[in-house]
């Protein structure tokens, strides 16, 4: 089922009778099944008895993305080279921005479809597109369980304003989306690709990028291990998680984040497997669909409704102010940039959470927070304690650069959280020390884990 909810028609073009193709722009839902916008395609392209093409755009450089992302994001496009043409679809991965390669493309379609994104750019791309392509431009929500503009029509103030707007209507949305496959097949298209996805590693050397920070061992790319990952999840992990998923070396988590980033997994499908688990508590799957739509739908919500959801800027007046009035507070250990990123603190947890970190691309939720108050504790200012938070999070997570790191990295300054007791340097944020950590974890065992992880990305 697509929910009409989900579809929004981005121009008033008429479908191109003489159209060889409905065109499908892949950006944000990079895999071949459980793809809302792929399906929406397929059912166009059948009705009018024509094949599909999938055209993705592949740029060089991409804003605070480096060889660790486009190696995994390469991992992903070969599954759906695969998938797609076990399905009889055309793929085409061109060299330049996506919007002009989807543009090109659009010149010999019956119909586009394409993905939404709410990033500012990316909704730029769409807009572009619907304005100079002479065929219809049809936009479909794929990376979220409730639609934004059906959650809320506003920046929501904390997850307790967006959870019983969510839960009203989620039923309606946690529904299995039936497959259709395509009754003409486009095998018989000349599709060719500027770059060859089957081959990653050739096809990342072509590519004009930043190399600094190496692709990882630890998380491989796509959705066929993005599937493999929910199905042990959900047999093996899901049981205990309500009392088990903040622990950092007990590994009672999903690792599933990077494959949402990249559009390699629906939610809706996550959502579906954690409630129908023969697994675990009522408890262990409502945490686990807790933290997948409303905390991560709350943070789309931020993304989409606040303009510099990037800036500091965007923090509450509240936690601007008390940040402010303690600016001036005497910081006993103060770092710049290069030696967080080198994990030289006198703190051995917060430097095991940037070990985990710089050297497979992930961290536990829980040391994420402890990570980024303490650059908020170790910085001159707040503001430049924001600014390294985020470009240190967005330059070596692989679930970087997503809705979630924003709202993640301002919540730790303040977002989506209320005032607590105030101390120096903190004000009335929210405090994290490394007393509380020691006594609620094994943080030797986490050392050790952490210890193994970055012996195993050096073999």
């Amino acid at each position: 089922m697509i929910q009409n909810t989900r579809i929004q028609k981005l121009n008033d073009r008429d479908r191109r009778v003489d159209g060889g193709y409905v065109l499908y722009w892949m950006q944000e839902a990079q895999r071949p099944h459980g793809n809302a916008a792929l399906e929406t395609a397929i059912r166009g392209a059948n009705k009018y008895g024509l094949p599909v093409v999938v055209c993705y755009g592949l740029m060089d450089g991409y804003p605070e993305a480096n060889s660790r992302h486009y190696a995994f994001m390469l991992e992903g496009l070969r599954d759906c080279a695969e998938g797609f043409r076990d399905r009889g679809i055309a793929f085409s991965v061109r060299h330049g921005m996506p919007g002009d390669v989807a543009l090109a493309l659009s010149d010999q379609a019956a119909a586009v479809i394409c993905d939404r994104s709410y990033f500012p750019a990316q909704v730029g791309w769409r807009k572009k597109l619907a304005e100079k392509a002479t065929c219809p431009v049809v936009q479909v929500e794929t990376e979220t369980v409730v639609p934004v503009d059906v959650a809320s029509d506003k920046s929501e103030y904390a997850a307790r304003t967006i959870r019983p707007k969510i839960h009203r209507v989620w039923d309606e949305y946690l529904v299995p989306l039936d497959e259709t496959d395509p009754d003409v097949s486009a095998d018989h298209l000349k599709f060719e690709s500027d770059i060859d996805v089957e081959d990653t590693h050739a096809a990342l050397e072509t590519l004009d990028l930043d190399r600094s920070v190496k692709p990882v061992r630890r998380f491989r790319g796509g959705q066929r291990e993005a599937r493999r990952r929910l199905n042990t999840f959900v047999n093996e992990t899901l049981d205990g998680y309500a009392n088990g998923r903040n622990e950092p070396s007990a590994g009672q988590t999903s690792f599933l984040s990077p494959y949402l980033h990249f559009g390699h997994i629906s939610p809706v499908e996550m959502a579906l497997a954690a409630r129908n688990a023969d697994t675990g508590s009522g408890n262990d799957s409502g945490s686990f669909i807790e933290e997948l739509i409303v905390r991560r739908e709350l943070a789309i919500n931020y993304v989409a409704f606040e303009p510099r959801f990037d800036e500091y800027q965007a923090l509450p007046d509240w936690a601007r102010k008390t940040l402010e009035d303690h600016a001036v507070d005497e910081r006993e250990y103060v770092y710049d940039r290069e030696t967080l990123e080198t994990c030289a603190t006198h703190d051995p947890h917060w430097n095991d959470a940037m070990r985990e970190m710089v050297h497979t691309g992930f961290l536990h939720n829980y040391m994420r927070m402890y990570w980024a108050k303490k650059i908020l504790e170790w910085s001159i200012t707040p503001e430049a304690a924001f600014d390294t938070a985020l470009a240190l999070n967005n330059k070596y997570f692989l679930d970087g650069r997503d809705p979630n790191s924003y709202a993640n990295v301002a919540w730790c300054f303040g977002l989506h959280d209320r005032a607590w007791t105030e101390r120096p340097v903190f004000g009335k944020i929210r405090y994290m020390n490394a007393n509380g950590l020691n006594r609620k974890f094994d943080m030797a065992a986490y050392s050790e884990f952490v210890d193994a992880l970055v012996e195993a990305e050096a073999v």
